[in-house]
Protein backbone atom coordinates (compact mmCIF):
# COMPACT_ATOMS: atom_id res chain seq x y z
CA UNK A 1 0.00 0.00 0.00
CA UNK A 2 1.14 3.38 -0.96
CA UNK A 3 2.23 5.81 1.51
CA UNK A 4 -0.25 9.05 1.50
CA UNK A 5 1.46 12.43 1.04
CA UNK A 6 0.63 15.30 3.44
CA UNK A 7 -1.12 18.06 1.67
CA UNK A 8 0.83 20.70 -0.10
CA UNK A 9 2.07 24.24 1.74
CA UNK A 10 2.50 26.58 -1.35
CA UNK A 11 2.49 23.80 -3.98
CA UNK A 12 5.15 21.76 -2.40
CA UNK A 13 4.64 18.40 -1.70
CA UNK A 14 5.43 17.29 2.51
CA UNK A 15 7.44 14.20 1.77
CA UNK A 16 9.13 11.85 4.45
CA UNK A 17 13.27 12.61 4.75
CA UNK A 18 13.95 9.29 3.09
CA UNK A 19 11.76 10.77 -0.55
CA UNK A 20 13.15 14.35 0.45
CA UNK A 21 16.66 13.27 0.02
CA UNK A 22 16.24 11.03 -3.03
CA UNK A 23 14.32 14.00 -4.98
CA UNK A 24 17.72 16.24 -3.34
CA UNK A 25 19.63 13.90 -4.87
CA UNK A 26 18.07 14.29 -8.09
CA UNK A 27 18.42 18.42 -8.30
CA UNK A 28 22.46 17.59 -7.07
CA UNK A 29 22.95 15.92 -10.41
CA UNK A 30 21.75 19.01 -11.90
CA UNK A 31 23.71 21.24 -10.02
CA UNK A 32 26.92 19.34 -10.91
CA UNK A 33 26.01 19.79 -14.28
CA UNK A 34 25.77 23.27 -14.15
CA UNK A 35 29.03 23.77 -12.11
CA UNK A 36 30.77 22.10 -14.83
CA UNK A 37 29.18 24.22 -17.39
CA UNK A 38 30.47 27.40 -15.75
CA UNK A 39 34.09 25.52 -15.18
CA UNK A 40 33.81 25.45 -18.77
CA UNK A 41 32.34 29.01 -19.56
CA UNK A 42 34.91 30.57 -17.08
CA UNK A 43 37.77 29.42 -19.34
CA UNK A 44 35.91 30.36 -22.57
CA UNK A 45 35.71 33.69 -20.55
CA UNK A 46 39.87 34.08 -19.80
CA UNK A 47 40.40 32.67 -23.28
CA UNK A 48 38.86 36.03 -25.31
CA UNK A 49 40.73 37.77 -27.42
CA UNK A 50 41.49 41.52 -25.71
CA UNK A 51 41.41 44.82 -27.49
CA UNK A 52 44.71 47.04 -26.78
CA UNK A 53 43.52 50.36 -25.38
CA UNK A 54 44.73 53.12 -27.69
CA UNK A 55 42.67 56.18 -25.71
CA UNK A 56 44.02 57.89 -23.41
CA UNK A 57 41.51 58.26 -20.64
CA UNK A 58 41.42 60.75 -17.90
CA UNK A 59 39.25 60.35 -14.50
CA UNK A 60 38.21 63.09 -11.54
CA UNK A 61 39.14 61.47 -8.31
CA UNK A 62 39.60 62.99 -4.98
CA UNK A 63 43.62 63.01 -5.39
CA UNK A 64 43.45 65.21 -8.45
CA UNK A 65 43.33 63.80 -12.23
CA UNK A 66 44.45 60.04 -12.95
CA UNK A 67 44.01 58.01 -15.94
CA UNK A 68 42.96 54.74 -16.71
CA UNK A 69 46.71 53.19 -16.18
CA UNK A 70 46.48 55.27 -12.95
CA UNK A 71 43.35 53.59 -11.50
CA UNK A 72 45.29 49.75 -11.65
CA UNK A 73 46.86 51.10 -8.44
CA UNK A 74 49.82 49.16 -8.87
CA UNK A 75 47.65 45.66 -10.00
CA UNK A 76 48.06 43.76 -13.21
CA UNK A 77 43.40 43.64 -13.70
CA UNK A 78 41.52 46.15 -13.32
CA UNK A 79 37.26 45.52 -13.12
CA UNK A 80 35.10 48.68 -13.39
CA UNK A 81 31.75 48.70 -12.47
CA UNK A 82 30.11 50.77 -14.90
CA UNK A 83 27.71 52.61 -12.28
CA UNK A 84 25.03 54.88 -13.50
CA UNK A 85 24.94 58.03 -12.06
CA UNK A 86 25.16 60.82 -15.09
CA UNK A 87 25.47 64.46 -14.77
CA UNK A 88 21.88 65.03 -14.33
CA UNK A 89 21.51 62.77 -11.50
CA UNK A 90 21.35 63.22 -7.78
CA UNK A 91 21.84 59.86 -6.54
CA UNK A 92 22.57 56.46 -8.25
CA UNK A 93 20.15 54.18 -9.34
CA UNK A 94 18.67 51.14 -7.27
CA UNK A 95 20.31 48.29 -9.16
CA UNK A 96 23.93 49.40 -9.55
CA UNK A 97 23.99 51.14 -5.47
CA UNK A 98 22.86 47.49 -4.92
CA UNK A 99 25.59 46.18 -6.32
CA UNK A 100 27.95 48.47 -4.55
CA UNK A 101 26.82 46.85 -1.25
CA UNK A 102 28.33 43.99 -2.36
CA UNK A 103 32.08 45.49 -3.14
CA UNK A 104 34.21 46.54 0.29
CA UNK A 105 33.67 43.27 1.60
CA UNK A 106 35.34 41.59 -1.20
CA UNK A 107 37.68 43.98 -2.31
CA UNK A 108 39.98 43.10 0.46
CA UNK A 109 40.22 40.04 -0.96
CA UNK A 110 40.19 41.35 -4.52
CA UNK A 111 43.19 43.69 -4.08
CA UNK A 112 45.51 40.58 -2.50
CA UNK A 113 45.27 38.84 -5.30
CA UNK A 114 45.95 41.46 -8.04
CA UNK A 115 42.90 42.94 -8.94
CA UNK A 116 41.58 46.02 -8.45
CA UNK A 117 38.11 47.58 -8.18
CA UNK A 118 36.41 51.55 -8.98
CA UNK A 119 33.15 52.52 -9.93
CA UNK A 120 32.93 55.15 -12.47
CA UNK A 121 30.14 57.52 -13.45
CA UNK A 122 29.54 60.22 -15.73
CA UNK A 123 28.35 62.72 -12.90
CA UNK A 124 30.83 64.90 -11.39
CA UNK A 125 32.86 64.28 -8.64
CA UNK A 126 31.24 66.30 -6.03
CA UNK A 127 27.74 64.26 -6.91
CA UNK A 128 29.78 60.84 -6.90
CA UNK A 129 31.69 62.12 -3.67
CA UNK A 130 27.87 63.41 -1.72
CA UNK A 131 26.33 59.73 -2.43
CA UNK A 132 29.39 57.94 -1.70
CA UNK A 133 29.33 59.11 2.05
CA UNK A 134 25.60 59.35 2.04
CA UNK A 135 25.91 55.19 1.18
CA UNK A 136 29.08 54.59 3.14
CA UNK A 137 31.12 52.97 0.71
CA UNK A 138 34.96 52.95 0.37
CA UNK A 139 35.09 51.17 -2.96
CA UNK A 140 37.75 53.95 -4.85
CA UNK A 141 34.71 56.19 -7.41
CA UNK A 142 35.72 58.14 -10.11
CA UNK A 143 34.04 60.65 -12.10
CA UNK A 144 34.19 60.29 -16.55
CA UNK A 145 32.82 63.52 -17.23
CA UNK A 146 34.15 64.74 -19.72
CA UNK A 147 35.79 62.10 -21.27
CA UNK A 148 34.59 59.29 -23.94
CA UNK A 149 34.98 56.49 -21.60
CA UNK A 150 31.59 55.87 -20.97
CA UNK A 151 30.44 56.01 -24.52
CA UNK A 152 33.26 54.14 -25.56
CA UNK A 153 31.76 51.65 -23.48
CA UNK A 154 28.50 51.70 -24.45
CA UNK A 155 27.25 52.83 -20.97
CA UNK A 156 26.25 56.07 -21.92
CA UNK A 157 24.30 57.60 -25.09
CA UNK A 158 23.45 60.67 -26.28
CA UNK A 159 19.65 62.22 -26.45
CA UNK A 160 19.87 61.97 -30.03
CA UNK A 161 20.70 57.82 -29.95
CA UNK A 162 18.25 57.53 -27.12
CA UNK A 163 15.63 59.29 -29.46
CA UNK A 164 15.86 57.39 -32.21
CA UNK A 165 15.54 54.03 -29.95
CA UNK A 166 19.28 53.13 -31.46
CA UNK A 167 22.01 52.47 -28.69
CA UNK A 168 24.20 49.66 -28.70
CA UNK A 169 23.77 48.16 -25.14
CA UNK A 170 24.64 44.47 -24.38
CA UNK A 171 26.00 43.85 -27.87
CA UNK A 172 23.06 44.57 -29.74
CA UNK A 173 20.80 47.67 -31.09
CA UNK A 174 17.88 48.29 -28.57
CA UNK A 175 15.97 51.17 -27.00
CA UNK A 176 17.27 52.55 -23.28
CA UNK A 177 17.80 55.58 -21.35
CA UNK A 178 22.00 57.99 -22.04
CA UNK A 179 22.86 55.88 -18.87
CA UNK A 180 23.43 52.10 -18.52
CA UNK A 181 25.01 49.36 -15.81
CA UNK A 182 27.17 47.43 -16.65
CA UNK A 183 31.14 46.18 -15.63
CA UNK A 184 34.22 45.84 -17.61
CA UNK A 185 37.64 44.21 -16.96
CA UNK A 186 41.15 45.49 -18.15
CA UNK A 187 44.52 44.48 -18.06
CA UNK A 188 47.63 45.74 -18.02
CA UNK A 189 51.26 44.34 -18.87
CA UNK A 190 54.72 45.09 -17.42
CA UNK A 191 55.10 47.82 -20.11
CA UNK A 192 52.04 49.63 -19.05
CA UNK A 193 50.06 48.55 -22.26
CA UNK A 194 45.89 48.27 -21.37
CA UNK A 195 43.98 45.45 -22.83
CA UNK A 196 39.69 45.60 -22.36
CA UNK A 197 39.45 41.85 -21.87
CA UNK A 198 35.63 41.06 -21.20
CA UNK A 199 32.54 43.82 -20.55
CA UNK A 200 29.00 42.55 -19.23
CA UNK A 201 25.69 43.77 -18.82
CA UNK A 202 22.49 43.69 -17.67
CA UNK A 203 21.80 40.76 -16.32
CA UNK A 204 25.15 39.34 -16.85
CA UNK A 205 26.49 40.85 -14.23
CA UNK A 206 24.46 39.09 -11.63
CA UNK A 207 26.87 36.78 -10.46
CA UNK A 208 28.34 39.72 -8.65
CA UNK A 209 25.25 39.47 -6.41
CA UNK A 210 25.93 37.47 -3.33
CA UNK A 211 22.44 38.26 -1.92
CA UNK A 212 20.36 36.50 -5.49
CA UNK A 213 23.15 33.55 -5.02
CA UNK A 214 21.75 33.57 -1.28
CA UNK A 215 17.78 33.88 -2.23
CA UNK A 216 18.29 31.18 -4.84
CA UNK A 217 18.94 29.02 -1.92
CA UNK A 218 15.57 29.63 -0.60
CA UNK A 219 11.62 28.70 -0.71
CA UNK A 220 10.62 31.76 -2.13
CA UNK A 221 13.89 32.38 -4.15
CA UNK A 222 13.78 35.80 -5.59
CA UNK A 223 10.00 36.53 -5.12
CA UNK A 224 10.39 39.10 -7.76
CA UNK A 225 6.71 38.66 -9.29
CA UNK A 226 5.61 42.29 -10.44
CA UNK A 227 5.40 44.23 -12.04
CA UNK A 228 8.78 45.15 -12.96
CA UNK A 229 10.33 41.29 -12.49
CA UNK A 230 13.61 41.98 -11.23
CA UNK A 231 15.25 43.86 -8.32
CA UNK A 232 12.76 46.62 -8.66
CA UNK A 233 10.18 45.04 -7.29
CA UNK A 234 11.97 45.10 -4.19
CA UNK A 235 15.23 46.78 -3.97
CA UNK A 236 15.51 49.85 -1.68
CA UNK A 237 18.90 52.06 -1.60
CA UNK A 238 20.23 50.48 1.94
CA UNK A 239 19.28 53.82 3.86
CA UNK A 240 15.73 53.45 2.47
CA UNK A 241 13.85 51.04 4.29
CA UNK A 242 11.54 51.64 7.27
CA UNK A 243 13.66 50.08 9.78
CA UNK A 244 16.61 51.96 8.61
CA UNK A 245 15.16 55.05 8.63
CA UNK A 246 13.66 54.39 11.71
CA UNK A 247 16.79 53.80 13.22
CA UNK A 248 19.00 56.49 11.78
CA UNK A 249 15.84 58.89 12.63
CA UNK A 250 16.11 57.57 16.53
CA UNK A 251 19.70 57.86 16.74
CA UNK A 252 20.59 61.43 15.46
Amino acid sequence: MNAVKAPSLQGHAIVSQAEWLTARKQLLAKEKELTHLRDQLRQRRQELPWVRVEKDYVFDTPTGKQTLADLFDGRSQLIVQHFMLGPEMTEGCIGCSFMADHVDGARVHLEHHDVSYVMVSRAPLATIQAYKQRMGWRAPWVSSFGSDFNYDFNVSFTKEQVAAGKIFYNFHLTTGGEEQPGMSVFYKDPQGSIFHTYSSYGRGCEEALGTYQFLDMTPKGRNENGPHYNLIDWVLRHDEYDDVKKTASCCK
